[in-house]
């Protein structure tokens, strides 16, 4: 059973807009710290927002500041990630993760996130 399953990709053309779900059933969701991770074509998996256990500290990669946003929904155990001004650079496969249970430091490296998602792939047209 997935633990972590994201939704929301897709094909865009550049200057568009996507918003990624991830659906967790982890009981400590509300609070763990959580992240977005993203894998393009021969290129290794980088971090790109992560988001404290309350919603109120955020962390994003200088590649994406002032055009993705990270958000949560503890009520509903889902993380977000809502992508504006998209280029074709974006295209990747986005991952969601999660630190382990109840850690509530932000990172943005890779090794420390436990949980992960299958990934769902977003396309950015030219």
């Amino acid at each position: 059973q997935e633990q972590l399953v994201e939704s929301g990709g897709g094909l865009v053309q550049a200057g568009g807009s996507l918003r990624l779900s991830c659906a967790s059933s982890r009981s400590a969701f509300s609070q763990t710290v959580m992240g977005w991770f993203r894998q393009a074509p021969g290129k290794e998996r980088e971090f790109v927002a992560a988001i404290s256990t309350s919603g109120g500290f955020t962390r994003y990669a200088e590649f994406v500041k002032a055009r993705f946003t990270i958000s949560r929904d503890n009520a509903n155990n889902t993380l977000f990630l809502q992508m504006d001004s998209l280029r074709p650079e974006d295209t990747a496969v986005y991952y969601c993760a999660s630190r382990a249970d109840y850690v509530t430091v932000i990172h943005t490296t890779r090794s420390s996130y436990k949980y992960w998602g299958q990934g769902t792939q977003v396309t950015v047209s030219s």
